[in-house]
């Protein structure tokens, strides 16, 4: 599938399939590409003309009342990205920058920037070539765009220096041994074009596109994970029935009970508890525990605010966000501050706080199904073999899973309301910290990633553990739901290969340590992998849920 370019209609699916690698082309619409050419031609003539124009013939920020000469134009734009190669420290992952590169394009390709399309025409080249410029995480405010980041890109396929390094054919090269491989040269800035090419959020919305795609996956099989662990905690079906929420209609509640619904339909342990029917609970809460039975109005609002983060998220990377930025139909030039990422920032401080929420709830499901007293004959941490009485089960993986909730939910503290207000002799004196937020939703996502990889080694355990309880059999497929049976089955085989009738997952403690099957679960998580394809349909709808803002 390839991606086109055309200032418009990307999606967070969209820029997820190239940051993953996919290939990309420029629109062919002849009306953008004239657009493109017309902001261009009017810088050209507002230069010749004697025009004032903020960082094309003026320095910049709170040096924006120094004017150049005309004979230091272009050396003003070489320095407009030159002087942001001022940072070091851990490097943005690969797809990351991909993203970047891909919607610095669609914001330039819009023509209010004033660039030449054959710079334009770079980045397609770059992405099509899997050649990535070295960027770093830090030194971006996201205030007069993710300069710093910006710039590292800009440098590199301009081949502004041969100190901008580039990521190709499996080694890192200078940039211009990068434009060499491509066919192309060095290239010169004209008036404009440094600025237009690093003043903009393409970087911190990038990384935002990224961690909202993951999140759609990972909340997903967050779904799919109290799906089995409802099962194995034999919970009723009547928590998930539409009369329920349609005297409470909230989308996300709404969305929530529905999905879940369909997750557990056809259980053989589910109680469906129909015309109140409620004899098995005899001697026994009559109702299930807060995390079990009010699991659509909790997780309601992280799905409702996960659409909201992910619409504004998609509005920023299909936008014009450079300054100044030029109007060339009615011959205007704006000098504002569509540079701001606020709208990223404010989407990914919510969404790490949404994240930090699935992860305290599944803390509670995991405490249940590991305490006896509450988890309906299972044996204590989920213990396998029980009979020597020397075996401990699964109690260090809940050890471990306890370290990450709270670290989730730390990161999950919002980031950008603490902005200093100093920034550049006090020009920049909001700033929307929209990188931080970004950069934090990825580690909190690595982190979260991890924490559900314990959680399906729980569940599957559980519903082993269940499943001879009930079938005199280990294999969980016999009494799963038939949604719930694929997530069982692909995790059981990531971590200890295909089910078992007649053990579990894990049996005598001293047979092999635990580590080995969280990491398999983990890496059959990725992208594509058996995991997350068990709960694509999920994470579909999740993608598909839109939220307007008119």
């Amino acid at each position: 599938m390839t991606i086109e370019i055309s200032g418009d209609g990307l999606t967070i699916a969209d820029i997820g399939n190239v940051a993953r690698g996919g290939k990309v082309s420029l629109t062919g619409d002849a009306a953008i590409l004239d657009r493109v050419e017309r902001s261009r031609r009017y810088i050209e003539l507002a230069v010749e003309r004697g025009e004032q124009i903020y960082g094309v013939t003026t320095l910049y920020g709170g040096m924006a009342d120094h004017y150049v000469p005309a004979e230091q134009l272009k050396q003003l734009q070489k320095i407009a990205l030159w002087h942001h190669k001022s940072t070091t420290g851990p490097r943005l992952p690969r797809e990351d920058v991909r993203a970047a590169m891909l919607l610095r394009a669609n914001s330039l390709v819009k023509g209010a920037s004033g660039i030449r399309l054959e710079i334009i025409e770079r980045f397609v080249t770059f992405l099509n070539a899997d050649a990535v410029p070295h960027v770093y995480q830090r030194g971006s405010i996201g205030a007069s765009g993710d300069l710093v980041p910006l710039a590292y890109i800009a440098g590199a396929i301009l081949g502004l220096d041969p100190s901008f390094l580039v990521d190709m054919d499996g080694e890192s090269v200078d940039s211009h041994t990068a434009l060499k491989k491509l066919g192309l040269a060095p290239l010169e800035l004209e008036p404009k074009e440094g600025l237009a090419l690093n003043n903009g959020t393409g970087t911190s919305t990038g990384v935002a596109a990224n961690a909202t795609d993951r999140a759609f996956d990972l909340v997903a099989l967050s779904l799919g994970i109290h799906a089995l662990f409802a099962q194995a905690m034999l919970s009723t079906s009547q928590s998930f029935a539409p009369f329920i929420h349609q005297v409470k209609p909230h989308p996300g509640q709404i969305f929530v009970a529905a999905v879940m619904a369909k997750l557990v339909e056809g259980s053989k342990i589910i109680r469906d508890e129909a015309a109140g029917d409620r004899g098995h609970r005899i001697g026994k809460l009559i109702q299930d525990r807060y995390s079990l039975r009010c699991l659509p109005q909790f997780l309601g609002p992280v799905v409702d605010g996960l659409a909201m983060a992910a619409g504004q998220v998609e509005i920023e990377a299909n936008c014009a966000n450079d300054n100044p930025l030029i109007d060339a139909d009615n011959g205007e030039v704006f000098h504002t501050g569509n540079f701001l990422a606020q709208y990223a920032g404010v989407a990914m401080d919510q969404l790490r706080f949404h994240i930090g929420l699935v992860a305290k709830h599944i803390d509670a499901q995991i405490a249940l199904l590991m305490t006896p007293e509450f988890n309906y004959g299972l044996n204590p941490s989920l213990v396998g073999n029980a009979e020597p009485g020397v075996h401990v089960g699964l109690k260090s993986l809940q050890i471990g899973g306890n370290q990450m909730a709270p670290l989730i939910s730390y990161y999950g503290q919002s980031v950008i309301d603490r902005f200093p207000t100093h920034a550049e002799q006090f020009n920049q004196n909001i700033n929307s910290q929209a990188m931080n937020a970004a950069n934090l939703a990825r580690e909190q996502l690595d982190v979260f990633g991890h924490y559900l990889a314990v959680a399906l080694v729980c569940a599957v355990q559980a519903v082993e553990l269940r499943s001879k309880l009930m079938a005199d059999s280990f294999d969980a497929r016999t009494v799963l739901s038939p949604a719930t049976a694929g997530i069982y089955e692909a995790a059981r085989k990531a971590a200890f290969g295909d089910p078992d009738s007649a053990r579990p997952l894990h049996w005598n403690d001293l047979d092999e340590t635990i580590q080995p099957k969280v990491e398999g679960v983990i890496a059959a998580m990725t992208a594509g992998g058996p995991v997350l394809d068990a709960v694509r349909g999920v994470s579909d709808r999740l993608r598909a849920r839109k939220v307007s803002f008119s």
